[in-house]
């Protein structure tokens, strides 16, 4: 569904954060970026979402391709129209809107009014706590159901690929299981692809199917998520289990190898 073909990415034309990364998503499936602070994540998701260009960024090199078109310099409302929503850092609700203002923000670019409302059901069938606090200013939720909203409020869009940004941060264990099982449930129920940005290394790699890890702006390894929970490297840099306390970085490990192709 989603290939970034060896992109890299400047802002105001001299810093350069990404340095010719690549990945995919496929149909209907579950994708982790992982990776620490600054690593060039979330400017991934921006390059890929179409925003990145009113942050005085730009893709310099590489094609981002979605359903066999190239989207690289599409405007983000069009990358939207045709089905691909970002969940942003932060999650940026509209905090003097009520929750139900909120929601139907997110179907802006829908025509199908009856669609719609189809769709508004089903979110707060996958979030009831919305329903509960649908007149509810979006200020006065808690952080874990102003994450709902905001993710409610991308699936309002319709997206074939849902875009992710740290979704976990700043939220309780619990809450974050029971955000990643009604995702898991988006994922299989509308068949909506999934790629999600995280930090919290053991969450993601439970719930995605692929990852890729990022480190300077690169992809220094990626793989299914059962192999790359198995790789001792990654226990220790992101899963926090080792013997060495020694720190280390991917760049000084020489044994990675960049694959080029999913692992079947």
């Amino acid at each position: 569904m989603l290939k970034v073909n060896n992109i890299q990415v400047v802002y105001n034309d001299v810093i350069m954060v990404l340095k010719g990364i690549s990945l995919e998503v496929p149909d209907k499936g579950i994708v982790a970026l992982l990776g620490a602070n600054a690593a060039g994540k979330t400017t991934t998701l921006k390059a890929i979402s179409g925003i990145l260009r009113y942050q005085n960024g730009e893709v310099e090199e590489g094609e981002i391709e979605y359903g066999g078109k190239f989207i690289s310099r599409q405007d983000p409302d069009q990358i939207v129209r045709m089905g691909i929503s970002l969940v942003p850092e932060g999650r940026r609700v509209f905090d003097d809107l009520s929750v139900g203002e909120n929601l139907w923000i997110g179907a802006h670019t829908r025509r199908d009014a009856r669609a719609a409302k189809q769709d508004y059901d089903m979110v707060m069938e996958y979030f009831p706590q919305l329903r509960l606090r649908f007149k509810q200013r979006a200020l006065l939720l808690s952080g874990g159901e102003q994450q709902m909203l905001a993710i409610g409020r991308a699936l309002m869009a319709r997206p074939r690929l849902l875009m992710l940004d740290e979704p976990s941060l700043g939220l309780a264990p619990l809450v974050v299981k029971e955000i990643f099982g009604i995702l898991r449930r988006v994922n299989r129920d509308q068949g909506t692809s999934i790629l999600l940005v995280e930090q919290n290394a053991l969450a993601a790699l439970n719930f995605a199917q692929y990852g890729y890890i990022m480190e300077n702006g690169k992809i220094v390894l990626d793989g299914l998520s059962e192999k790359l929970m198995e790789n001792e490297d990654v226990k220790e840099f992101y899963l926090g289990v080792t013997d060495d306390l020694e720190k280390k970085s991917y760049a000084e490990v020489k044994h990675y190898k960049r694959r080029k192709r999913w692992l079947s």
